[in-house]
């Protein structure tokens, strides 16, 4: 445990309960969402068809989204307006407010100041609903009665419940099975804003059954979800598909957390030195750095402000995958993106952090980790409930599994400064709130979780299974 390093279990219990809230009024929503691709070191390597080996046009994405959304995925407009509708939901939440964690810093006897923008405050207690309800209300906006989606830990399948509840709109979600089976409050969360559910692989789809047949226990796989909700959304006039993190329009609409974040700090003259948030496919990490990332390359913040990512050593797309074009699913409905990737056919460990189970990530963040200005680390999830249990006892709010990931990181950044006396100051994104997830927590306390790797054979072994399918393809 980190208390033995620190101080006494009583001396947390009895620390000074402070703790700096910065809030901002409904006037301070952003207005706009910043779009990186403008920005970005070179341009962004599109996806392709793999029969042709060509760019996949944006027009033949029409079929899966709605119109808007393809138009933002490739659109070069720096900042894209909020619709009012939009920002109108948003009120019920946002601005989210953030907090200097002084309890935690006092445990930790750092001379680092910590901050945490929270966004366990959403109705659906996750950063997601930033992205829903946008994709929500084009795909209403468009005449489009249902959105399909698949979800990892359920945060993404309830978000857009939620959002096309706000705008009357059905959802069909296929849950990752091992999430359906480890959360079902989840579950009920969504079917309460009124979605159908279904563990996946599932007998709904083509895909699903031919899974099923192969392994009838299949745990599931965002991968294999993805597939199920893709197919969903193609054999059906009346839906389409919604994606809840990768994509480029879906990471650009939680850029809201981090405009707010800058407003929020500057009403307190504070600036990071280092920007933190865990990746499963990027989006909440992105929602936050991105326009800190546009301050960097516009000179309006120092140079060595640093961005670091963190990912699950069970599921290490960056620090274990490679870099090649891959499908998105399973099944290989999807298009090729190029991005670091554990190979489309991987099947995750039973891991708590759902949300971090994905074999891939998002293409802006890998183009950046391999320029360098983004850096990435794992932790294994033993390591990083010690990290959020010391959280829980020093700020008091129980975090998400995924967002545990970012606290052990500005744990140990902070821990860092108190050996070289550096007075650094931390942000960090708590991307959600553990409410649904005290069975993790219950199985920390109990000592039944296990320290999971993956093995780097069964990434090797998945590259030559994608070499083979496709041979032409340089794998980095």
């Amino acid at each position: 445990m980190f208390v033995h390093l620190l101080h006494s279990e009583s001396e947390l219990v009895t620390a000074k309960m402070r703790s700096k809230k910065i809030l901002l009024d409904e006037s301070e929503i952003p207005k706009h969402w910043y779009n990186i691709l403008p920005d970005l070191p070179e341009p962004l390597p599109p996806p392709i068809d793999p029969s042709t080996k060509e760019p996949v046009q944006p027009e033949k994405l029409l079929a899966l989204f709605p119109k808007e959304c393809v138009g933002q995925e490739v659109s070069q407009e720096r900042f894209i307006p909020i619709p009012e509708e939009i920002r109108e939901v948003y009120r019920t939440w946002r601005p989210t407010p953030l907090f200097r964690a002084e309890r935690l810093e006092e445990a930790l006897d750092t001379p680092a100041k910590i901050y945490y923008k929270y966004e366990g405050v959403s109705p659906p207690g996750s950063h997601k609903p930033n992205t829903a309800v946008a994709q929500a209300y084009y795909a209403m906006k468009e005449g489009v009665k249902r959105l399909a989606t698949e979800t990892g830990a359920g945060q993404w399948g309830s978000a857009l419940a939620f959002g096309c509840r706000m705008f009357g709109m059905k959802a069909t979600v296929y849950m990752v099975k091992v999430s359906y089976n480890q959360k079902p409050y989840r579950k009920v969360m969504m079917q309460a804003w009124g979605a159908e559910v279904y563990p996946s692989p599932s007998d709904k789809t083509e895909s699903g059954r031919r899974i099923l047949k192969e392994n009838p226990d299949s745990p599931g796989s965002l991968g294999i979800a993805i597939s199920e909700a893709v197919e969903d959304a193609l054999t059906h006039d009346d839906a389409k598909y919604s994606i809840g993190s990768v994509a480029n329009h879906v990471l650009l609409h939680q850029t809201v957390i981090g405009q707010e974040a800058q407003v929020q700090l500057s009403q307190v003259d504070e600036y990071p030195d280092i920007v933190i948030g865990c990746i499963g496919g990027g989006s909440s990490f992105s929602g936050l750095y991105w326009p800190y990332y546009y301050e960097k390359v516009s000179g309006k913040a120092p140079k060595d402000l640093e961005f670091l990512a963190v990912e699950s050593t069970a599921c290490p797309s960056v620090t274990k995958g490679f870099y090649t074009y891959d499908h998105g699913d399973t099944a290989r409905i999807t298009p090729m993106f190029k991005m670091h990737t554990l190979g489309h056919t991987f099947i995750p460990p039973p891991i708590h952090a759902g949300g971090l189970r994905y074999h891939g990530m998002a293409p802006t963040l890998c183009l950046l980790n391999r320029k360098g200005i983004v850096r990435t680390v794992a932790y294994n999830q033993v390591e990083v409930f010690e990290a959020a249990s010391l959280f829980i006892r020093t700020e008091g709010i129980i975090p998400a599994p995924e967002p545990s990931h970012a606290i052990k990181a500005a744990v140990d950044e902070a821990l860092r400064c108190k050996e070289t006396g550096e007075e650094k100051t931390i942000l960090f994104l708590l991307c959600g709130h553990g409410h649904f997830d005290m069975q993790a927590f219950d199985d920390y306390y109990s000592g039944n979780l296990l320290p999971y790797e993956y093995p780097e054979e069964k990434v090797k072994e998945a590259m030559q299974k994608l070499k083979k399918l496709y041979p032409w393809l340089k794998i980095e």
